[in-house]
């Protein structure tokens, strides 16, 4: 493919896109733009790859404040695909449920389906696909392409995918798929650049941000991981629980007479790190704070990642390789020396000069399980993928617009 491809990732609270000049296999970044605070105080702002600022700018909650986005977007990148016309748009997808396991050229009959997975990604597949619906509307000719956050860890071991409920229900799909794919799939590309060696070795990847999860991973492929059916389980949060005894929603119900749908409120939007400070799920807001609150929240996080990252380790019957990713785990060295602290047991011994300084192995040259840091980049998958599915069908002489 030559021309432009547009990454959008959308999600609940915020819509990031990137614009990338593609020749061949050849993907250079052209703009890169971020609309923050979409349900509170919207703010685009836009900057091209060498970092020039060429758009800041406030908008206006309305009725139809999507569709004023995606318009915006197209607006910005207009005098960029003059020269290379833009070819296709990625969307990431939170779920792609038993379906899909690659990325997939959408048309009405796939939107169709992934809106009936809504219940199991409410916070995220309806951004999701409000995107996708609003960008037919506005370009109906242009190609677009769904790449699913679930793919990565399809193939998981099955004893990991199952759960043990009665057989009917898992034959209507009820299992554990796993999310932040693409940001898995960027760190299993990158390790395997990095060495064939360290690529084949038993790691534990811990995606840790806003949403957090870990991935046991060996040879570029997923083993285990934290979440489940949804993105609610596995590690604790911003603002979602992490995992918790099934029975604690049933006591919820009965004792306290909660409804299905405010437990689920409570769950995504109330827990984690703010439900238990009480203050805020940013972690950095707790950091700074002096509230007792605060602390216990992050210490409940670091806690929880470790029992989490235990399991991953069982799976896999062994850990030669952690590697921290996402927002908190690239950018925190306070979490990352708690949570290795605690992970002496397995061998885990911390350079704390190198921590600091957020460099790529942070552990000490005797450590037994290796240590780095990876930032992820989901939006250049979004954008690899997509103009591989594009190019795919052209070459089968499929029409790949979106019409």
């Amino acid at each position: 493919m030559n021309g432009t491809v547009l990454a959008l990732n959308a999600g609940s609270s915020s819509l990031k896109f990137r614009l990338y000049e593609v020749e061949g296999d050849h993907f250079s970044l052209v703009l890169r733009g971020q609309f923050d605070g979409v349900n509170e105080n919207p703010r685009l702002v836009v900057k091209e790859a060498g970092g020039k600022e060429i758009c800041n700018m406030d908008l206006e909650i309305g009725e139809h404040m999507q569709e004023d986005m995606l318009e915006r977007i197209f607006g910005v990148i207009k005098p960029y695909t003059v020269n290379s016309p833009l070819q296709a748009v990625g969307h990431r997808v939170l779920h792609g449920g038993g379906r899909f396991a690659d990325p997939v050229l959408l048309d009405d009959e796939i939107v169709s389906y992934l809106e009936t997975l809504i219940p199991m990604g409410p916070l995220h597949q309806p951004a999701n696909l409000a995107s996708i619906k609003l960008f037919r509307r506005i370009r109906p000719d242009l190609p677009q392409v769904a790449c699913f956050d679930t793919a990565f860890h399809v193939n998981i071991d099955e004893r990991a995918a199952r759960y043990p409920i009665p057989l009917e229900y898992e034959a209507k799909g009820y299992r554990r798929f796993g999310f932040h794919g693409l940001s898995y799939t960027y760190i299993a590309d990158r390790l395997r650049e990095i060495s064939d060696y360290l690529v084949k070795k038993r790691t534990v990847v811990a995606h840790l941000g806003s949403g957090s999860s870990m991935c046991a991973m060996r040879n570029g492929k997923a083993i285990d991981t934290t979440m489940g059916l949804t993105p609610l389980g596995g590690l604790m949060m911003g603002t979602r629980s992490g995992t918790v005894d099934p029975g604690l929603v049933l006591t919820l119900m009965e004792a306290e007479n909660l409804t299905p749908a405010e437990i689920k409120h409570m769950l995504y939007y109330k827990s984690g790190l703010l439900g238990v400070s009480g203050i805020s799920g940013d972690l950095r807001v707790l950091m700074e704070s002096k509230d007792p609150n605060a602390r216990k929240a992050i210490d409940l996080f670091v806690f929880r990642a470790c029992r989490e990252l235990s399991i991953m380790v069982a799976t896999m019957e062994g850990m030669e390789s952690l590697v921290f990713s996402a927002g908190i785990g690239e950018n925190s060295p306070v979490i990352r020396k708690m949570i290795c602290d605690r992970l002496g047991w397995l061998g885990v011994q911390l350079d704390d000069d190198a921590n600091n300084a957020n460099a790529e192995i942070i552990s000490c040259p005797e450590s037994r399980v290796e240590v780095r840091v990876i930032p992820t980049d989901e939006e250049i998958v979004l954008a690899r993928q997509t103009a591989r599915v594009v190019s795919e069908a052209v070459k089968a002489g499929r029409e790949p617009s979106y019409a």
